[in-house]
């Protein structure tokens, strides 16, 4: 099978990201640029972002995952503990998340560390969920190999029929990561490829130091 794709092009020209306009904290600029594409004509999901970890096999790993907060601290995300992305944050807790926000030509790379929260925050969201959801994180041993689909199935009707009638608790292996920042760099489409990249570095008095880098 073979495929040319040299020919793709796309100019950049929507914005720029200038330094002066830059607040002290990233964290407010990535919220600025969430709440316009959450208001741009894009219909997907703003929130998706890609988490990569270092896998127990020494090999990267990134998948698609969904921001669901956003606080001083850092970025919060929820997942099965004993996945395979779990296993790999309790080796290795250095990660990347990225976003890519294709139609304001926009992406966001973010190095940190991931760190459980509090058991009882994880209750929190836990209980917002919708029921449906509730039982695929009892039924779901997540990234573990399966006969097929309908154990999968039946595993999920053993657990509405466990819980039928009844409030579903958060099991203790489900709960939410917070990646703590350490850099975070903006990166704006430009023409010519000469595109905006700038990064903030969390320095020791918990300062951010801005940079420019080379497209």
């Amino acid at each position: 099978m073979y495929k040319d794709l040299s020919d793709y092009r796309k100019v950049y020209i929507k914005k720029e990201l200038l330094k002066k306009d830059l607040p002290e904290n990233p964290l407010e600029l990535f919220q600025t640029w969430l709440y316009e594409v959450e208001n741009s004509n894009n219909s997907g999901e703003h929130n998706a972002m890609t988490l990569s970890t270092i896998g127990i096999d020494g090999f990267p790993k990134s998948r698609i995952v969904l921001l669901k907060k956003i606080t001083w601290e850092g970025f919060i995300f929820y997942t099965n503990y004993t996945s395979e992305k779990g296993k790999a944050i309790d080796v290795n807790s250095n990660v990347c998340l990225s976003f890519f926000w294709q139609n304001m030509e926009q992406q966001i790379i973010i190095k940190g560390k991931a760190e459980k929260i509090a058991e009882n925050l994880s209750d929190g969201y836990f209980e917002s969920r919708p029921e449906g959801s509730k039982l695929g994180a009892w039924a779901s041993n997540q990234s573990e190999i399966v006969k097929s689909k309908n154990d999968l199935d039946s595993n999920l009707k053993k657990f509405e029929e466990q819980f039928e009638n009844k409030e579903i608790p958060r099991p203790k292996h489900w709960g939410g990561y917070v990646i703590k920042p350490q850099s975070i760099e903006f990166w704006q489409g430009r023409p010519n490829r000469m595109h905006d990249r700038i990064r903030y570095d969390l320095q020791k008095d918990f300062s951010w130091k801005v940079d420019r880098l080379a497209p």
